[in-house]
């Protein structure tokens, strides 16, 4: 098949060019093999897989009439394109070191898988840039821990109380029911405390702020300085670090919770979140080099590159950009 010719056919296929019977073969290949594999292969078994995908789908094309062979010849330039580059579209497709929940995307980076470790009967984990864990406590409780994150509980719980102790990061939890025990989550100087409860705890030191956002049930919150506050769902409170003052306000439950499945979605965030959510997805460090530090981004990426995400990002800030191996940095625009 000539390079030119099946080059046409994917930029056609790309604009949504191509002829329902082209679109349906390139479609119904990439939904196919995308579902098929949930662990990582050699590039051997690879080779194999796409070699019995191409064999399956040359048998679905029948002799056409002779105004239809047109069209059938493209979906077969298709196939032979697809599997050439499946190699490629494999490798992209491998899923991350960590499991993922139902509908979680992994994440990019990897650069170093999460760590426990127990001492005088406490379990700590400590997750790196570019990567999460997913933890199940003794009583059924579930805690997603965000990247660059750390979270410290005892082995076995005791007495009336389940104390848990988010000490960096961002966590997600889904308290199991106790009527007799409480479920708190300390955060620095902050308390949350719930019964059969999900919401979600932002604390990273360098954005000087802690956010409790409340998905289902209540929960109550409660600081040294400040009365304590009982949050209903879709309601969050904001601890400042600086002025110790906290406020309850109302938020959008993607942008809380779209860091676990992958997700950035920013709304009037500032450039240390913005920072910190690129950071996390891609297991990347950001340096600001620009004089401009004071943010207020709004933008939504799913499956997005790291070099699309800043690309849009510098666009809207006017600014210029490098990437390296596990670097970007940011510089006024001349």
């Amino acid at each position: 098949m000539e390079q030119e010719t099946i080059r046409k056919l994917l930029e056609r296929y790309n604009e949504g060019q191509c002829t329902p019977e082209e679109a349906a073969i390139i479609d119904e290949w990439f939904d196919s093999i995308g579902d098929q594999y949930t662990s990582p292969k050699s590039e051997q078994e690879v080779q194999a897989d796409l070699s019995a995908v191409q064999r399956a789908l040359q048998k679905q094309i029948q002799p056409a009439p002779r105004r239809f062979m047109r069209s059938w010849y493209y979906a077969a330039a298709a196939i032979t394109v697809l599997v050439a580059a499946g190699a490629w579209f494999f490798q992209q497709r491998q899923p991350s070191a960590t499991p993922a929940l139902p509908g979680q995307q992994p994440l990019a980076g990897n650069l170093a898988k999460p760590t426990r470790t127990v001492d005088d009967g406490f379990v700590t984990v400590n997750t790196p840039k570019g990567n999460q864990e997913h933890i199940i406590l003794e009583d059924g409780s579930k805690i997603v821990l965000n990247a660059a994150s750390r979270i410290r509980y005892p082995e076995h719980f005791s007495g009336n109380h389940r104390d848990i102790y988010l000490e960096e990061g961002e966590a997600w939890f889904d308290a199991a029911p106790g009527a007799e025990n409480s479920f708190a989550v300390h955060a620095g100087d902050i308390t949350a405390t719930a019964l059969g409860t999900t919401f979600n705890i932002r604390a990273y030191a360098h954005e000087r702020q802690i956010t409790i956002a409340l998905l289902t049930g209540k929960v109550r919150v409660t600081t040294a300085s400040q009365p304590s506050l009982i949050l209903q769902p879709s309601e969050q409170a904001s601890y400042d670090l600086r002025s110790l003052q906290l406020v309850k306000t109302a938020f959008d439950t993607e942008v809380v919770t779209g860091w676990q499945k992958g997700y950035l979605i920013f709304k009037d965030a500032s450039y240390e979140q913005v920072r910190t959510g690129i950071e996390n997805r891609y297991g990347v460090t950001i340096i600001n080099q620009s004089d401009k530090k004071d943010w207020t981004y709004t933008g939504n990426f799913r499956e997005e590159t790291l070099a699309n995400v800043i690309e849009t990002i510098c666009l809207t800030e006017s600014l210029s950009y490098t990437i390296g191996k596990d670097t970007v940095i940011l510089k006024n625009k001349k």
